[in-house]
């Protein structure tokens, strides 16, 4: 029995302080600060705070020793500190406490293996030295070295230890079947779950959650029905966690239902499928359930489903009441909780309190950091996560390959393509990262947004091993911006390769040609997709209205305040219109008249979401929209100037970040307005200017001087012979790694061309960017230098990606 259960078997249930006889000279030295005092009768008694005493490993093991037959003796005591030390997981003190202890015996170099095979992998060696100092290792000694080797990946090496034992018990044989199961080796556990001589309740459930996990439902439903003993939660447990793995929800829930006992484990694994199975709602349901009905106690693990949870839904008022339920309990501390809080916050839109969070968390796993990176990644506030990520650094956490996913993210969402790719380059030279899939979709993701589109197909050929098939999806998405209709077929047949039910390849091939006016290829790409049975994803979006979740599609026809939503639809469009809203018949992806496609436009859902949260809610209260698919580039257009004709933020959420609109801007990176952050330079200013100044004539000069022609070589975007050309092409833009600053310093020229220009070219030139005016006046930042187009209200529309 443990000393630490014995001693507590005589503490009173009430009382706070007990005395205590005087324990041995050895003992009463290394208890610390206690009340010495001199009992009735002449005994000296020791009076300690009953916290003390389970802080103290020592007075822990303090007993009777005279009225009881016997005494632990210093090396028990000993061995009882290195276990104690394994327990709350500190190793370091651990190894000291053993390296103390003069005479060891196998108990104490079994508690210390078992620190070892703790903390697997990494430790392996350490705690084969060790076993190889063992004077008579006995079978725990073999069972946890065992244990070692699976916990390190080595099951070639626990296959022969296994071989070599001399004395095999029940343990033996469950340590190598569960060990095998966690391996995957179904087929070698099995053969060896049938060789053991005698098997326990243990043995059944690891070979049940071995084919559980494994997602062999059938062989795992025939072991359980085998089993001769079903009492036990465990393998129940299994089953509903294998058939929530498998995605038969209905099956895990039967399981569920039929459990004689459930305990605590049983709960989350509903509720963690639940969520894993996208039914959020359930989840929240079953928790309900859980804390009222069944007053079931929940862990971390229950709290970090739930708060997943709201995540996924967007349950912001859901989460405030889980945070405020969590303050009341000894959780609130937890690490695991902190973080997953702070991953809720920042999922549902409210980064400033997933901040104040962070600030106020006690402790700080890299996981925490990379839940916040990972939150300012996802709000475009990318300064602000590479200063989180130095400061991390600063403070002795070493970055994992998640934070480097969560830096490349908010180098996609700034436009910070160079520090981007110098964070690719240097993550295994600095850090020995070796790169994964993940970073390489991420830089995919970054030269697409800044138009290096050749560059970004080469670095698909160039992966080292089969790219995942969201690069190829980021790729058909940047080829829809960049009219780049061979680049666009190409991703588009690689993604229907990979996976032919892919409806989004298909819709983003069929809205490029849409965008092109190739309707006869829309209708081929639609026939393809009704020939494979391939069901586009509808849109939708949805706001959360005290506590409600209200739900619109395109065009929906069910809310029941739908004819007030439409009232403010049209209130708003007449004052969007009036402030040089032009809605964009680009994203009206329908061969039907132009009047048509406007209405179609202003029943997007995400217009009817922010129109009912308009209707809804106090005066400048926070819209918070969420869109299961990419938002439209003219609702995101519409949403800018909202903000600024209502006074309020609207964050809208879709697939790939946040967008904050206040005032009439938005947070995210446009192509056009000040494309992916990537200012012009002084250099390039003063040659605007130099180009402005010589070619705002009313007569275009038929020579040019050398220094005017060396400065059009080296950036013929500028020149005022291919201004015209520049402007009837300004959608199909060129992929070199100039492009961007060409199109800033295109821009600054053409700002200056409108005002002085008198000829054709001139009129193009404004007629084109007419038509690419936005709703709102846009700020070409060049240097230092703020140049605004000034002549009709609307101004130079930016391509939304």
């Amino acid at each position: 029995m443990d000393f630490f259960l014995l001693f507590l078997s005589f503490l009173p249930p009430l009382s706070r302080r007990h005395p205590w006889r005087t324990p041995p000279l050895g003992l009463a030295t290394s208890i610390g600060d206690g009340d010495w005092g001199t009992h009735a009768g002449g005994e000296v008694w020791l009076t300690l705070p009953y916290r003390k005493l389970r802080r103290h490993l020592q007075a822990r093991m303090i007993l009777r020793s005279h009225r009881r037959p016997f005494l632990p003796t210093a090396r028990s005591l000993t061995t009882a500190a290195v276990a104690a030390a394994v327990r709350r997981g500190d190793l370091s003190g651990a190894e000291e406490a053993f390296a103390s202890t003069p005479r060891k015996t196998t108990a104490t170099y079994n508690c210390l293996l078992a620190g070892y095979a703790k903390a697997s992998p990494g430790r392996l060696t350490d705690a084969r030295n060790l076993f190889d100092g063992i004077p008579t290792p006995d079978v725990v000694s073999y069972n946890t070295l065992l244990s070692c080797h699976f916990g390190s990946g080595d099951v070639d090496g626990a296959r022969r230890l296994f071989s070599a034992m001399p004395v095999r018990d029940v343990a033996s044989w469950n340590t190598m079947v569960s060990g095998l199961c966690r391996s995957g080796a179904m087929e070698e556990a099995k053969a060896v779950f049938l060789a053991m001589p005698a098997r326990n309740s243990v043995s059944w459930n690891a070979m049940v959650s071995g084919f559980a996990c494994s997602g062999d439902m059938s062989a795992a439903e025939e072991l359980f029905s085998n089993a001769p003993e079903k009492g036990d939660a465990v393998i129940w447990t299994a089953m509903v966690s294998g058939y929530m793995d498998v995605g038969n929800v209905v099956k895990a829930i039967e399981y569920f239902e039929a459990m004689p006992v459930r305990n605590l484990v049983s709960w989350n694994a509903v509720v963690a499928g639940y969520v894993k199975n996208s039914h959020v709602d359930d989840a929240l349901r079953l928790f309900k359930i859980m804390v009222r009905d069944a007053n079931v106690q929940p862990n971390a693990s229950t709290l970090s489903s739930v708060l997943l949870g709201c995540s996924n839904l967007s349950a912001l008022g859901f989460g405030q009441q889980i945070h405020q339920w969590c303050m009341k309990l000894p959780l609130s501390r937890s690490v695991t909780v902190g973080t997953s809080l702070v991953s809720m916050y920042c999922k549902c839109g409210d980064l400033s309190s997933a901040c104040m969070l962070f600030g106020e968390m006690h402790r700080r796993d890299v996981v925490s950091w990379n839940a916040m990176i990972s939150g300012y990644a996802q709000h475009g506030d990318g300064k602000e996560a590479i200063n989180l990520f130095e400061r991390m650094r600063d403070e002795g956490v070493e970055p994992n390959w998640i934070t480097f996913v969560a830096v490349l993210t908010a180098c996609i969402h700034t436009g910070l393509c160079d520090f981007g790719i110098r964070c690719f380059e240097g993550m295994q030279e600095l850090y020995g990262i070796e790169p994964r899939v993940d970073h390489y979709s991420c830089m995919v993701d970054l030269l697409c947004r800044a138009g290096r589109l050749e560059r970004a197909v080469d670095l698909i050929r160039s992966m080292p091993f089969e790219p995942h098939p969201s690069a190829y999806g980021t790729l058909l998405a940047a080829c829809r911006v960049y009219k780049n209709l061979e680049f666009a077929e190409l991703a588009a047949g690689k993604l229907v390769e990979k996976d032919p039910q892919n409806a989004g390849a298909y819709v983003q091939l069929a809205n490029i040609y849409a965008v092109a006016n190739r309707w006869d290829d829309v209708s081929r790409v639609r026939r393809w997709m009704k020939d494979n049975a391939v069901v586009k994803t509808p849109g939708y979006s949805w706001i959360e209205i005290k506590g409600v979740m209200h739900e619109f599609r395109s065009n929906d026809r069910l809310h029941p305040q739908l004819h007030l939503i439409h009232e403010k639809l049209d209130q708003l469009e007449e004052q969007m219109k009036a402030m040089g809203y032009v809605p964009d018949l680009d994203f009206a992806l329908h061969d039907v008249d132009e009047s048509l496609k406007v209405q179609m436009l202003m029943r997007h859902s995400e217009k009817l979401a922010i129109a009912f949260g308009l209707i809804s809610t106090s005066p400048r209260m926070t819209l918070r929209i969420f869109k299961n698919l990419r938002v439209c580039g003219d609702c995101h257009n519409a949403a800018k100037v909202i903000s600024k004709i209502e006074d309020r933020e609207i964050i809208l959420r879709d697939t790939t970040r946040f967008h904050h609109f206040r005032a009439g801007h938005c947070s995210c990176v446009y192509l056009m307005d000040c494309t992916l952050r990537r200012k012009a330079t002084r250099k390039q200013t003063r040659m605007a200017k130099n180009f402005t100044d010589k070619a705002v004539s009313p007569v275009a000069p038929t020579t040019t001087s050398p220094e005017l022609e060396e400065e059009e070589e080296k950036m013929p975007w500028a020149t005022p012979l291919a201004m015209s050309a520049a402007t009837r092409e300004l959608s199909v833009m060129a992929t070199e790694a100039s492009t961007v600053d060409a199109m800033m310093l295109f821009l600054i020229v053409c700002t200056a061309s409108t005002a002085c220009f008198p000829d054709a070219s001139s009129m193009m030139c404004r007629t084109q960017m007419r038509r690419l005016m936005a709703l709102i006046p846009i700020t070409v930042v060049a240097g230092r230098r703020r140049m605004r187009w000034r002549s009709h209200r609307p101004l130079v529309q930016e391509y939304y990606y």
